[in-house]
This record gives C-alpha cells, structure tokens and sequence, in this order.
C-alpha cells in the first residue's frame, strides 16, 4: 500500500477488527486501548516518549498518525498538547472520533503546519512511505521550533544494494540524511530486540482462523515480511533542530 486511498480502505476493515486490534496490542505488549497502526511495541513507545522531552505546554507533531494511537499515548503521558497528521482522511477521522483531538489531512512532505510551531515531531514506521526521505526530513525541521526533538522509527535494509529489499526502505539512511537537512545531535541506533516481537505478531497472526478482512490483509503483509524478515533492520532515529 502506497496510496491514501489504499490506506483508506486499510483504516476502514481496521475499525471493524476488534481480533486485529487485540493481536497487535497484546503481541507488542502495547497498553490497553491504544490503537496501533505500525509495528512499535511498548518498550520502543517508552524510549521514543523518554527521548523527546516533553511537557506541559508543549505541542507534539504525531506524523504520518494513522488514528493516532503513539501520539495520544505520549500526550497522555507528558501533559503535551498533541497535533496529529496524516494523508488517509478516514484515519484522520477516526482520531477525531476517538478524541476529539486536533488531527488533519497532510502529507510527510507538507504537512499544513507553520513554521516554528511545534516541540516535537515523531514519525512512527511510515517515513519510508515518502516518495522523498530528504523533503520528508526538511518538513519536519521547517516545523519544530529551535531546540525541539524528532524521533524516528522505521526499518532499513541490511543491504542497501539487496534488491530483494522494498525500493522505499533501501532509500533510508537516517545517519546520513539526517545531518544532511540540518539536523544536529543525531543517534541513529539499531533495535534488534524490537523484532522479536514484531516476527510473533506475524507469526501469530497466521493462527487466526476464519479471519476477517482485516486479518486477511495483515496475513497477507505477514507472509510477505516473514520471507524476508533477516533482510531489514530495526532502527531508532533521534535528532533535534538546531537552536
């Protein structure tokens, strides 16, 4: 899926899957009621959370959101005002409907916001979705204010010349391109441990019997990423604009 359209009607089957939902949180080990759309488990949810620095009176960007669960879980946890955005406008509003939060139609690449006008930018699995890593990038420091955070989680290729490897991922190289948008203070580490859960929630979700349509989209991606699982690497990207 690459489009918003095909991610609408990904966010559509979602809502009626309450099975779906219930894997991806118990398997993650995520808490209760946050509504996932990517693969960060709890423990990668607690480092992004601790990483940012946030607090009251702080504005956080969730981008790429999905419903808005990560963003939702670290605004209640920090006191933050939240602003989530993504280009799928049924998942933008189901955010509004389960929160009544601030969330808006956007791209990774023009996201609608002002300029200097947030704390903290995260995006959660889904920077690999833009056609741009370097535009995507320059969006997020455009938006954060001097000083302010960004955190990224995706996958990057153990190979970057391995074709096997979805194009998209082997475009990623956070430690070069994130210095090159003019980042500063940039640790780009890998996570391993995040992938042990991640394989048994696709594993797992191949048990499923009689599965709905959303379960039968996820089985589908999991026989997928399971036959090139070793081919990808777990990674968590931190950095900050310079003040």
């Amino acid at each position: 899926m690459t489009s918003a359209e095909d991610f609408d009607r990904w966010y559509a089957d979602r809502a009626a899957s309450p099975l779906a939902d219930e894997l991806v949180r118990r398997t993650l080990a995520l808490p209760p009621g946050l509504e996932s759309t990517s693969m960060l488990g709890g423990a990668g949810l607690d480092e992004v959370a601790s990483a940012l620095g946030l607090g009251t009176g702080r504005v956080l960007l969730d981008l790429a959101c999905g419903r808005g669960g990560y963003g939702l879980e670290i605004a209640r946890r920090t006191g933050c005002r939240l602003v989530g955005v993504d280009f799928s406008a049924v998942a933008i509003e189901q955010a509004r409907e389960r929160s009544g939060g601030d969330f808006r139609v956007g791209t990774l690449t023009a996201t609608g916001l002002w300029t200097a006008s947030v704390d903290a930018v995260i995006v959660i699995d889904a920077l690999q979705f833009a056609e741009s890593k370097p535009d995507a990038l320059r969006e997020c420091l455009r938006v954060l204010r001097p000083g302010g955070r960004l955190a990224v989680t995706c996958w990057q290729a153990v190979d970057p010349g391995d074709d096997r490897v979805w194009r998209r991922i082997r475009e990623l190289d956070l430690a070069t391109q994130l210095p090159e948008a003019g980042f500063t203070d940039v640790e780009v580490v890998d996570r391993p441990e995040w992938r042990t859960a991640e394989r048994r929630m696709w594993e797992e979700s191949l048990d499923v019997e009689e599965p709905d349509a959303a379960m039968v989209s996820m089985q589908q991606e999991a026989r997928h990423v399971l036959s090139g699982f070793d081919r990808k690497r777990r990674v968590l990207a931190t950095a900050a604009k310079p003040r």
